[in-house]
């Protein structure tokens, strides 16, 4: 009896044992909560139909909240609180992410739909090998503007943004990167310009242009320009697609002097609770009829090569929100240029905003 207790006491000490080297290890991703999946997108950016579709296939609850920027997104995720599953950060938002450890490393293996991807947005400098995101839309910012209301004006170019028959005319979208960046494109500089004389350079253009501006909007820019209140609008691409198809008297066009490559992208936060549920979410994304699907109801440019050759041929074709190489070869991706950079855009831009008062 004495060596059966010493056997049991040796065979307890074991077990601690390995149940403490697990606990000094770090453990899986949790999936305590594998019937419901929270996603964490910006306003209007997935088909409603393709949620319901979804949790038909699957059994799992999708629960969807909203974001107005990466920067209220991110702080949401980093401050805890809900724990998305998925999440929808533009790629400069990614490397900060990344920076931070916020994310989980994608499972590819869990993704095989991955191969519908065109190769030519996978692999970017933000992500390499897309370890932490898959793309989800991209897209660019120009200048949305009714052609009949505006004869006479080339908005190939963003100085005609400051021409005096655009007074009170002209809505910008409420974005730091997106409003200082286009004025330093029209001075031909770089969106990820951080030389502080050229910033304000950049600051006093658009203080400049303030007589012109009717407003820097967020959603209101789909009202107001639908409905032909104001006749131009400095938009992304996507916002202007969906514009366009209520108001077809509206054209989109991206200035030659350069402008943002935007990719926003599907990435697994650290807080998930249900990264196996992601993982199918991600996969169910990248299917070629649903691909197809939520390209045409969002409006904006998809890079799932397989679903984009079903799309129409008009849509396929149209260089305003597919633009060719050459176009795309004047744009820039922005980079993450780090807090105190990202302060002084911030910065410039309210000051400008106050400009408006």
């Amino acid at each position: 009896m004495k060596q059966l207790m010493q056997l049991l006491g040796i065979s307890l000490f074991v077990g601690a044992l390995l149940i403490l080297s697990t606990k000094l290890i770090d453990p899986p991703p949790s999936n305590g909560k594998k019937d419901v999946l929270y996603v964490y997108n910006w306003g209007e950016y997935i088909d409603p139909e393709l949620t319901k579709k979804f949790e038909q296939e699957t059994g799992i609850k999708v629960v969807y909240e909203t974001f107005d920027s990466n920067e209220a997104m991110m702080a949401k995720i980093k401050n805890g609180g809900t724990a998305y599953d998925v999440a929808v950060p533009s790629e400069y938002t990614v490397q900060k992410m990344k920076k931070e450890h916020l994310l989980y490393q994608i499972d590819h293996e869990k993704i095989p739909n991955m191969k519908n991807l065109d190769k030519d947005f996978m692999d970017l400098p933000f992500d390499p090998d897309n370890k932490y995101s898959i793309p989800y839309f991209w897209g660019t910012v120009g200048i949305l503007y009714n052609p009949e209301k505006t004869k006479g004006l080339d908005f190939t170019s963003w100085d005609t943004l400051w021409n005096k028959r655009l007074k009170d005319d002209v809505l910008i979208v409420d974005g730091a990167r997106e409003g200082i960046g286009f004025a330093l494109n029209s001075m031909n500089e770089s969106l990820n310009e951080t030389d502080e004389k050229k910033l304000q350079k950049a600051q006093d253009k658009l203080v400049q242009l303030a007589p012109n501006v009717r407003g820097v909007v967020g959603d209101e820019i789909n009202t107001m320009m639908g409905q032909n209140e104001t006749d131009v609008a400095v938009v992304w691409s996507g916002m202007a697609a969906d514009i366009m198809n209520k108001n077809e008297q509206l054209d989109f066009v991206v200035p030659e002097e350069g402008s943002n490559l935007w990719f926003d992208n599907l990435v697994i936060p650290k807080t998930a609770q249900n990264v196996e549920g992601a993982h199918k979410f991600i996969n169910f994304l990248l299917e070629e009829e649903v691909g197809k699907q939520n390209a045409e109801w969002v409006g904006y440019a998809t890079p799932n090569k397989a679903s984009y050759e079903l799309l129409d041929k008009n849509i396929r074709e149209d260089e305003r929100f597919y633009p060719d190489s050459k176009v795309r070869n004047k744009l820039e991706v922005y980079k993450d240029l780090g807090k105190e950079n990202i302060a002084k855009y911030n910065e410039a831009f309210l000051k400008f905003k106050m400009s408006l008062n």
